[in-house]
């Protein structure tokens, strides 16, 4: 058996016989006012020569191997070994690709830790020694960050697995852009028994060092849609032979503009852009249809549904009065619509008490709405979750460019921030619910 050093062996029996009441009220959480713990003892460890180091080699490795979604097999295999060479049991494949990790009881109460494994189909143009080895294909969101902290996480657990009161899980999901990954995760049991789930995700606009999220809606809800309007080609020059989708096409795309503007409530958040129009190239030619989409975005799914069934009957009604037809798809069979991520409101607190006590309070920012969306609202509909921000930004070092650029650069010393942060949350929780079991 291997042992802790002493201090960290003391800290750690304290953070666990602590006070730090956390009462469940199904379907949330409720978080008491007493103060929150010193957890800067999993900061120092986390920060220690010999974890940082290994926490960037793990970083590094990911980051110049990425792999699209559903394909994460050589990503999900190092995870694999890495979870062996701490001795770390887990369950897979789940959708393919995907891990849970066990550390702990196997009782309750449980929490889970959530990481996403995907990469972009995006040219690093980062000249740096770790950059990606793949043609086309980068970690420009993160993720390969995501996975390190959870799994460095999982190192300064696994030191206390005998004191642990209760059970940790680590969700290792694929498929986060775009591929509903945590959809299917939760179609295969990834999250049976699991009782609440936290996730970070890095942030390019919030300095190294800082975090930040909000209670309740979080993140959009969001689908996307390509639409055609067939119409009848024709010479240019003779346009009452045809039936021109262009001009039918042109009217829908600008009447989807209104949805927003005059049929949304101005205090409600919702996103309608068309993003892509393609069609005949000629000048002298009116093409047989028009094909055009883009995506909406909402801060509610039922939003989302409103939305949806307006793009559907505005785009026909438009073509109808252009003596055109027109097919609407929401490509659900490819890319299932994200509902919106939901903050549990005493997830939220648990876990920002959690953050102050161990990076300060004047590091602990609340963070607008984001209409930007994330597969993590699949789990937000079901249990307790809570997603943060967590701070790259550090122009010093490059790291400042935003998500999906080909540029995106992160500031490695948020990594211990982030693993820490992950291991805190965990002990906190299962101290503070033990008691709700035993």
């Amino acid at each position: 058996m291997e042992f802790l050093n002493p201090p960290l062996f003391l800290f750690l029996c304290f953070l666990l016989s602590s006070s730090y009441p956390l009462c469940s009220a199904t379907p949330h959480l409720s978080v008491s006012n007493e103060a929150a713990i010193d957890y800067q003892g999993f900061l120092n460890w986390a920060r220690e020569d010999e974890l940082f180091e290994w926490i960037k080699r793990v970083r590094r490795h990911i980051h110049m191997n990425p792999e699209l979604a559903f394909n994460e097999y050589k990503t999900s295999k190092f995870i694999r070994e890495e979870l062996d060479e701490m001795g770390i049991e887990y369950s897979w494949p789940y959708a393919k690709t995907g891990i849970v990790a066990t550390i702990g009881s196997g009782g309750r109460p449980i929490l889970a830790l959530r990481a996403d494994m995907d990469a972009l189909p995006i040219q690093e143009l980062v000249d740096w020694e770790y950059k990606s080895r793949l043609d086309g294909k980068m970690h420009a969101c993160g993720h390969d960050a995501h996975v390190t902290m959870v799994l460095g996480a999982a190192k300064l657990l696994q030191k206390a697995k005998d004191q642990l009161k209760g059970t940790v899980k680590l969700v290792f999901q694929p498929a986060e852009e775009g591929g509903a990954g945590a959809y299917h995760m939760i179609q295969e049991g990834a999250i049976e028994n699991i009782e609440a789930i936290f996730g970070l995700h890095v942030d390019n606009q919030l300095r190294t060092g800082a975090i930040a999220s909000k209670p309740g809606p979080l993140l959009a809800a969001s689908g996307r849609f390509v639409a055609i309007i067939q119409g009848q080609g024709g010479h240019a020059v003779k346009p009452h032979k045809a039936i021109d989708p262009v001009l039918a096409a042109s009217h829908a795309i600008l009447s989807l503009q209104q949805l927003v503007s005059r049929e949304t409530d101005p205090v409600d958040s919702s996103v309608v852009s068309v993003t892509f129009i393609s069609a005949a190239h000629g000048h002298a030619i009116i093409p047989d249809k028009v094909t055009f989409g883009g995506t909406l975005r909402s801060m509610t799914s039922e939003g989302l549904s409103n939305l949806a069934r307006r793009i559907k009957e505005v785009i026909e009604a438009q073509s109808v009065v252009h003596r055109c037809s027109a097919s609407i798809d929401f490509m659900e069979k490819i890319g299932r619509p994200y509902p919106e991520t939901l903050n549990d409101d005493g997830m939220y607190m648990h876990v920002k008490r959690v953050g102050e006590s161990l990076l300060g309070e004047h590091n602990v920012h609340l963070s607008p709405p984001v209409m930007g969306a994330e597969d993590f609202g699949f789990y937000s509909q079901i249990i307790p979750s809570a997603m943060f921000w967590l701070g790259i930004r550090n122009v010093s070092v490059g790291s400042y460019h935003s998500l999906h650029s080909p540029h995106f650069f992160l500031d490695e010393n948020a990594l211990p921030i982030g693993a820490a942060l992950h291991a805190a949350v965990a002990v906190a929780y299962l101290e503070s619910q033990a008691s709700r079991f035993h």
